[in-house]
């Protein structure tokens, strides 16, 4: 969205960004070119101190000529990874490269905020990279909504390096939320498009530092209050859990994430599983068993991971003799799988809840009240299997550990509701408890995988008995932590 002049409000931006698979590409460019689109040469310079202050505070600051005429432009962070703030200020046609002024930006919350993570810094600004693209663009109505199809074709420059840009970007000029989503999942159904948080900003600068790909981003607690009614909540919570799967994502979908990357993106689908389970409806909502289907999906390429990481030396070490390791899904593409329609279809839909849109699917009730009652539910069940842990079957320790898991995230969710030592305390008493089970369901999983391998290679039998050998201990260490775990009750009646 443009604003002209120096002063006034920022606007809002709130758009999505999808890479175009190189198959598609033709496609998409024809879809997007009829009669009534338009083409924009855009070449733009991106400026930051040496020490990076504006990318590491989430700003992009810019000039950018639009053909013949040049804008400058401040970007800040918004509401989640939707929204973000913009101010805009269009400096006419010059023959010349325009001198970048902040004073334009003076007078917006968004240029104040540049300011103070300046500091001193003012005067340091210099181009650090340039993109440099022709857009197709044109407006599609969709439910009501005005919504900007850009499709950017081009590069990103730093230096002597260069970054390919094919990416489709649907902005919403006018209406509502449920209009955006409701066009970008049709041309993800039809084009196979993947959502990508990642700016160009953010593109250029780790391409001028040379890095590959991005930080891993870890789970925060969300910012609830005591008067939430328990719709609020749960949209708030997803959206914090987004914050930690979409980034992650983007890095494994492009194929250059780590394994950090996969296991984060995993364990903010698992949050977001288990936020879904224990504060929703009576009916467990759809997106949980998509989102169980995509986690084990890329479990694959994680037990492959630990596997080489962890256990293959301790078995090498003991004399096994290993020929290969035995994860029978080894080829098994994190990307592909990120990538794919339904997944992309599966996060639009909970960026879609997260942000307001769509049906509730709990009751309009307070949260505070809700939340602790299923939490001293859930507490109680777990002292049960505390109890019985120790002649469980393997699938039943299992669902202990699960429903551990969904103890500590719905604590760590309600943080904000309860006294900060309480929380503290009740989340690294059953952290002991949490490892343990870990560790054994590590075991349980590489012994299953090297069992199927004995049909193919008999010397695999080292491997069973020796991981057989190290669970038993094991399993007493886990028996005795999880009833130490549960022994504490979890913190109740002293919201702030």
């Amino acid at each position: 969205m443009r604003h002209d002049g120096s002063a006034g409000e920022a606007m809002v931006e709130i758009e999505l960004k999808f890479q175009v698979p190189v198959e598609r590409r033709a496609a998409v460019g024809r879809a997007v070119a009829t009669s009534g689109a338009r083409t924009t040469h855009l070449r733009a310079q991106y400026f930051d101190t040496p020490d990076r202050r504006l990318a590491r505070a989430g700003f992009a600051l810019r000039l950018r000529q639009e053909d013949q005429v040049w804008v400058q432009t401040l970007k800040g962070r918004g509401d989640g990874r939707l929204a973000r703030l913009e101010h805009e200020v269009a400096l006419g046609e010059q023959t010349d490269v325009p001198m970048l002024d902040i004073r334009h930006h003076a007078q917006t919350p968004v240029g104040q905020a540049l300011l103070a993570a300046l500091g001193k810094q003012v005067g340091a600004l210099q181009a650090v990279f340039e993109v440099d693209v022709l857009r197709t663009h044109r407006i599609v109505r969709s439910l009501g909504s005005r919504v900007e199809l850009a499709l950017d074709v081009g590069e990103i420059r730093a230096g002597t390096s260069r970054l390919e840009v094919h990416e489709l970007e649907f902005e919403l000029k006018s209406g509502t939320l449920e209009g955006l989503i409701a066009l970008a999942s049709r041309w993800v159904g039809r084009q196979g498009l993947w959502l990508d948080v990642r700016t160009k900003s953010e593109r250029g600068d780790r391409l001028a530092r040379g890095l590959a790909c991005g930080p891993v981003v870890q789970a925060r607690p969300p910012s609830l209050t005591a008067d939430m009614d328990a719709d609020s909540a749960l949209r708030a919570i997803t959206a914090v859990c987004l914050e930690q799967i979409l980034p992650n994502v983007a890095e494994l979908a492009s194929g250059a994430g780590s394994a950090e990357h996969l296991h984060q993106a995993r364990v903010g689908m698992r949050r977001l599983r288990s936020a879904l389970r224990l504060f929703g409806g009576s009916d467990e909502p759809v997106w949980v068993p998509l989102l169980a289907a995509l986690a084990q999906r890329l479990g694959a390429a994680r037990d492959r991971d630990l596997m080489a990481r962890s256990l293959q030396p301790l078995l090498l070490a003991a004399g096994a003799p290993l020929a290969e390791l035995p994860i029978a899904a080894q080829t098994d593409d994190a990307a592909q799988a990120l990538r794919d329609a339904g997944c992309n279809l599966l996060l639009l839909e909970l960026l879609r809840f997260a942000h307001g849109g769509g049906a509730g699917i709990v009751p309009q009730t307070s949260f505070a009240a809700m939340a602790e009652a299923r939490i001293k539910r859930l507490h109680g069940q777990l002292r049960k299997d505390a109890a019985a842990f120790h002649d469980m079957d393997d699938a039943e320790r299992h669902r202990t550990r699960k429903r551990l898991k969904r103890l500590r995230y719905g604590v760590e969710f309600v943080s904000a509701l309860y006294r900060g030592k309480a929380v503290r305390r009740f989340l690294a008493g059953i952290r002991p408890a949490q490892e343990a089970l870990g560790r054994y369901n590590d075991l349980c999983v590489a012994e299953e995988a090297f069992r199927q391998q004995v049909q193919t290679d008999p010397q695999a039998w080292f491997a069973v008995g020796w991981l057989s050998a190290q669970r038993e201990p094991l399993r007493e260490t886990a028996t005795q932590a999880l009833r130490e775990a549960v022994a504490t009750k979890p913190p109740t009646s002293s919201r702030r």
